[in-house]
């Protein structure tokens, strides 16, 4: 149809995993090995071509297919290593599929990893001239714009910087308001703002709506629900490289925290941002120290972190409990119990949710760490989903009602 700007069919990539033995070798085993191969390479010129025994092919994404139209703003959603980044990238014309076929009808602005097309050795003003050519604008476009890019980046005063010497969050900030300001018919944002501030995010959310609202077409990686909810229309539901599901926001959200989000009760993070402080690993315990995903409503719930800081650093950590919606419940923060001081070094804190307190639900969990000026150091949404079993809480005999998120027991009095 002629409102459809990306169109996607049967869409494949492969890559070829290899799997190196790093055990020690002598100089006899390099010899034995050569000699080895050069046998091999004799005895396989008759023989059909197949994987050495340590490399695999490995398909990031299998047979997705899916439509999108003029200014829809389409959510991409799954777990880490569902194939998100990978089909950006191959929209985005980083990379090249495997197999399938994708059109594209428009320019496409993408920033999916921090400082995406800037060269650190320019300045800020060099890069916004050099990422606008690299978009397809003429010079003219781009000075029409520059004072726009520039306010909203608020990064004026280190515009004559190598932007080498940005921190993450001056990167974002540059990087977002180029890509969102040079009128791109489609406009492709990767999970990149979890390293902005807090105000700058709700600045970008602003402006994808506008982008979306002036008829420019927002594909927007995110794991957090509530923002999906609020900016997008329609959701993609990636899981191991092909389409779970396909349709409404608020319905595939819902199935997706409570069946498709991260529940093993432990999870290893890698994606990090930031050398100056990091997190490692989230953990959900029981009462006997077992790590899982399901709890007693009558049991306390123990979540431990693991982070690590390279120095004394100044920051707030926080944890958002959230409802299956995306919903705030509640934030747990560091600074109510211990000063905002992080020691340098490995850290591993404990946290416990009393038991009665949750009412029996699906939840899941934010962590972040930031600066005193709201800039992150880290952020992920959506990060693990817990649930709460009903096994005699005084909400049993209310089941199936609707009777809130926190279970509480003030004192009531009568008087006659």
């Amino acid at each position: 149809m002629s409102d459809t700007v990306v169109q996607i069919e049967n869409l494949g990539k492969k890559y070829i995993l290899s799997h190196k033995d790093e055990g020690y070798k002598t100089f006899r085993d390099t010899v034995a090995n050569a000699a080895k191969s050069l046998v091999k390479t004799f005895k396989s010129s008759g023989e059909s071509n197949k994987l050495s025994s340590n490399r695999e092919e490995f398909w990031a994404l299998k047979d997705v297919s899916f439509e999108i139209k003029q200014g829809e703003k389409v959510g991409i959603i799954g777990r880490n290593g569902a194939g998100k980044s990978t089909l950006l990238k191959i929209i985005s014309r980083i990379t090249e599929p495997t197999k399938g076929s994708i059109r594209i009808k428009g320019r496409v602005a993408s920033l999916l990893e921090v400082g995406t097309g800037f060269h650190p050795e320019l300045t800020g003003r060099e890069n916004i001239f050099l990422n606008g050519a690299i978009l397809g604008m003429s010079k003219a476009e781009i000075k029409r714009k520059f004072d726009q890019i520039v306010a909203f980046s608020e990064v004026e005063k280190f515009l004559d910087t190598p932007v080498k010497r940005y921190s993450s969050g001056m990167y974002v900030r540059l990087a977002f308001s180029v890509a969102a300001h040079l009128e791109p018919e489609i406009l492709i944002v990767d999970e990149v703002l979890a390293v902005g501030d807090i105000k700058f995010q709700e600045k970008c959310l602003g402006k994808m709506e506008e982008v979306g609202k002036d008829g420019r077409t927002v594909l927007f990686v995110s794991h957090n629900m509530a923002t999906i909810n609020n900016l997008c229309e329609k959701v993609v539901w990636l899981s191991n490289g092909s389409v779970n599901m396909i349709g409404k926001t608020e319905q595939i959200t819902k199935h997706y925290l409570v069946h498709g989000a991260e529940r093993s009760g432990e999870v290893i993070i890698k994606n990090n941002y930031d050398s100056n402080f990091y997190f490692k690993r989230l953990s959900l315990l029981d009462s006997q120290e077992n790590i899982r995903s399901i709890f007693d409503v009558t049991k306390p719930i123990m979540i431990e972190l693991e982070y690590y800081a390279n120095k004394l650093l100044d920051t707030e950590i926080a944890v958002d409990i959230r409802d299956s919606s995306g919903v705030l419940i509640f934030s747990l923060l560091r600074s109510s119990s211990i000063n905002s001081e992080v020691a340098a070094g490995n850290c591993i804190a404990r946290i416990e949710i009393p038991a009665l307190f949750l009412a029996p639900r699906t939840y899941s969990i934010d962590i972040a760490a930031y600066k005193p000026n709201g800039e992150f150091f880290a952020h992920h949404k959506s990060i693990a989903v817990f649930e709460i079993e009903e096994t005699g809480s005084p909400l049993a005999i209310y089941q199936g009602a609707e009777c809130g998120f926190i279970i509480v027991n003030f004192p009531w009095e009568e008087r006659k």
